[in-house]
């Protein structure tokens, strides 16, 4: 799990029927001073987060697709979560 900032949103009309109903956004991994690392993700949206927000990111297949709780999906990356604070001592 990694933190990310979502900096888009995905639109397809036509997809896998598991993704069917599935928001999909663009989202941009961050090291832990809020740094982007890497590059941006595409990522199925488990807790509707929208753009700007930072957001746990997960990029595990299995993972992700039971964030969409569909069974087996071509997905290897969901958003589960949105974040009020991060603290470091």
């Amino acid at each position: 799990m990694t933190l990310g900032r979502v900096v888009g949103n995905v639109v397809s009309t036509q997809k896998n029927e598991k993704l069917e109903g599935a928001k999909l956004l663009l989202v941009q991994p961050l090291d832990l001073s809020l740094q982007a690392r890497g590059a941006p993700v595409m990522a199925v949206d488990g807790v509707d987060a929208g753009i700007g927000d930072l957001i746990l990111l997960i990029q595990d297949g299995r993972s992700a697709q039971l964030v969409l709780g569909k069974g087996a999906a071509a997905v290897d990356a969901a958003v589960i979560g949105v974040v009020d604070a991060v603290e470091m001592a």
